[in-house]
Parts: C-alpha cells; structure tokens; sequence
C-alpha cells in the first residue's frame, strides 16, 4: 500500500496568485462570448442561431463531466487547469485568424464554443478541488465568495467593455485581447505550485476502469443522504432559475424599452456582486453553513415570486438584485460545505458529477420555457382568460403577465422545496452528522 506523504500547510498566497489569473481570463472569455453573440444575431437576426450559442455550450458538461472528475483526481491538477486553458486559448486563436482572414462562418463559431466549453468542462473541477488543496479550511467560505466574485465581475464588466470594445476594435481585436488574458493566466499557474496529493495511483488507465472511476463520484454521493439530499435541492432552485434566464427579458421587455432591460441586467449583475464580495470579506459562519443555504435559498423564491407579483419595472428591479445577491451567498456557501466534507482525492470526480447532476435540468428549462409561457400560460393570462378574475386579480393580466404567473409557480416550488429540505433531518443536520473531511493526502 502506497502512503501518502506528510501534506504541505495550505498556501492561500497561492490560492490568491491563481485566483488573480483566473479573473483576468474569465473576463476575457466573457468579452469573447458577448461579441460573439452579438456578431451572430447581427449577421443572421436568428434567435435560433444565437440559443444554439448557449445549447452548444452546456451540452459537454453533460457528457464530459465525469471523465473530466476523475482526471481532476489522477492527474497534476494544475497541469490540467494549464491544459484547459491553452485548449479554449487555441479556439479564440483559431477564429481570430479566420476573422483575419475574412473566412469565418457561423458553424466555426459552433465548433469554437463547443471545444471552449469542453475546456471549461475540465477546468472547473480541477480548480474547484485545487483550491480545497490550498485554502486553510477556516477560509473554505471566503475562498468560495472569491470565486464566486470573479464570475460576477465578468458578468457585469463584460458586456460594456465588449461593446465599446467591438465599436473600437472590431470582433477579432476582442479575441485578441481573450488571448492576452489567458497569457495572464497561464503565467500565474506555472508561477504556482499545488501540493501533490499523495494519493494512490491508479492500477489501471483502461476504457472500463476511467469510466468505473467516474461513477466512483455518484457511489460517493449516494452513500452520504445528506449531500444527495443538498444536490437534489440545488437541481431544484437550477431549474427554477433556469426559467428565471429565459422569462426575465420578455417580462421586462413588456413593460419598458431595451433600454431598461439593460437597466436590470445590470442591476441584476450588481446584486450578484454585491453577494459574491460579503461572502468573500466574511466567508459565511464557522458552523451553520446549512442554515445560510436554506435561507438564501429561500430569498430565493421570495425573490421569484416578488417579480412576477406586480407589472412593475421597479418591482422587477428589486427582485432581480435580491435573487442574484442571495444565488451567491447560497452558491458560495454550499461549495465550502462541499470542500469541508468531501475526501480531497476524490473531489474532483465527486465534484463533476455534483455539477453534472445540479445542472442537468437547465437544458429541460430552456426547452419548455417558450411553449410552456406562449402556448399555455400567456392565453390563460390574457384579458378575458381563464385566470383573468383569479391569478390575474393578483399578478394582472396582460402581454408579459403569462411569463410572470410562471415566475410566480417558480418561486412558490422554490420556497416548497426549501421547507422540505429544512424539514428532511439529514439536509438540515449535514454539518452535524457527516464528519468533515480528512486531511489533504
């Protein structure tokens, strides 16, 4: 039996360098992502071909992420973030030259965020296990927030920089400037070192074994009810948001002008901010992670429920920061319980199929959301319907008011869903029952 080696103390200097580098290169993915949705609709004016954008993006997650987990435990974890990375460098670099060379066609740009997202699909669960490595467990939550601050500061950046950036530059000089920061990155990964796991090694790299070790997460999962329990939950609130993504610009846009819509976004981009840096300066309390879950998650669908409640634009507002302020206090502080309990040598598999699973419903959302709101919802909603005199006495009737009865069901299953998991002993004493992780090996 191979033992493993005294582990290094945790290094959240480290942490920080690769963290730095890492912002640096979500911003420019996200400038790259932004220009290119704007380039295919300007060029094709198909909502068709620009959802194909997000489709083509969530769809290796599906089929990668446990593949993408146990390589995240066998191999230098580092050594595939720096891997991930150059793949989604060398897709930018790719259509920049094709930009260049006045040759670039729309399935290029298919096939470009498809490998980007294929990249993505390895990356994320090497960093996510990678920091469990570097950051003292005290500091599991603030590490958390700070990641969760660097996805909300290309959400809310990206846009305005990437369009002043297409109007001074044009589409290829954005990609150019992805391909600087992801230089950035690469340079702060090779500066830093991760500590070795001491693990292990695997006695066999065939077919049948990688993929016996990828279901090695689900066995991990299943054999603990109370993170099942957590994952089911989160599946939840994943599809209720869902929804959210797809309902929220033609309730807005019912209302106000394109104009406001940008209003919200970016509203909505300021409350996921804001959340991301209280839980990045206060990392969530020692003990009661669990209950600061559960009661975001209920905001949540408070949230849900107050935009659709009213045809008003501030209403709306209001309720857009309120749901991304507590999605990330939520998000940040289940990812420290999740760095807390599970074994470092198998978090990257456990931690590709948690985000397998608690994501899975997206898609389904994405599908249904149209004809759910166009075909059943708007027509009962309209004047004259036939929930005109009942939900309509409360939410109004009207264009826009189908999208928001939805919402409205959405939040109501949320706060459900959260009372359950506030009920169900193994979700709510998690901390308690299940033991926290071993040391780093």
């Amino acid at each position: 039996m191979v033992q493993p080696e005294e582990p290094p103390a945790p290094a959240f200097g480290v942490f920080l360098r690769i963290w730095t580098g890492q912002l640096v290169s979500i911003l420019g993915s996200r400038l790259t992502a932004f220009a290119l949705g704007v380039w295919v609709y300007q060029r094709t004016g198909s909502v068709t071909q620009f959802a194909l954008i997000s489709l083509y993006t969530a769809l290796p997650s599906l089929v990668l992420s446990p593949l993408a987990g146990v390589l995240a435990d066998r191999m230098d974890r580092r050594r595939v973030m720096i891997l991930s990375d150059t793949l989604a460098a060398a897709s930018t670099a790719c259509l920049a030259l094709l930009m260049f060379a006045g040759k670039l066609e729309i399935w290029h740009i298919h096939v470009s965020v498809m490998v980007g997202a294929i990249a993505s699909t390895f990356q994320v669960p090497a960093y996510t296990a990678a920091t469990t490595q570097l950051v003292p467990r005290g500091q599991l939550g603030r590490a958390s927030g700070m990641v969760q601050l660097s996805q909300s500061l290309g959400r809310l950046a990206a846009p305005p920089v990437a369009g002043l950036l297409l109007v001074a530059v044009g589409l290829q000089g954005v990609m150019l400037v992805d391909f600087a920061t992801f230089l950035i990155a690469l340079v702060t990964l090779l500066s830093a070192k991760i500590p070795p796991l001491g693990r292990m090694p695997s006695t066999s790299t065939t077919h049948g074994a990688l993929w016996r070790d990828a279901f090695e997460g689900w066995h991990y999962v299943a054999a603990r009810p109370g993170l099942m329990g957590m994952l089911v939950y989160f599946a939840l609130i994943n599809l209720c948001a869902a929804f959210t993504e797809v309902l929220a610009q033609p309730i807005v846009l019912s209302l106000a002008s394109p104009a406001a819509l940008g209003i919200t976004l970016t509203i909505a981009g300021s409350g996921m901010l804001s959340g991301s840096l209280l839980m990045s300066v206060w990392g969530g309390p020692r003990r009661g992670r669990m209950y600061v879950v559960l009661g975001s998650g209920a905001m949540l669908g408070v949230s849900l429920v107050f935009a659709g409640a009213r045809p008003s634009l501030v209403f709306i507002q209001l309720a857009a920061f309120s749901f991304m302020f507590w999605a990330a206090v939520a998000n940040a502080s289940s990812q420290a319980l999740w760095q807390a309990k599970v074994e470092p040598s198998v978090q990257g598999r456990v931690f590709a199929i948690r985000l397998l699973l608690a994501t899975s419903p997206t898609p389904l959302a994405y599908a249904v959301a149209g004809p759910l709101v166009d075909r059943f919802f708007e027509p009962r909603m309209a004047p004259g319907g036939d929930w005109s005199t009942s939900l309509g006495a409360w939410i109004g009737v009207g264009t826009g008011r189908g999208s928001a009865a939805l919402l409205v069901i959405a939040g109501a299953l949320v706060l459900g869903a959260t009372l359950l998991a506030f009920l169900h002993p193994r979700i709510r004493r998690l901390e308690q029952d299940l033991p926290d992780a071993g040391p780093i090996q």
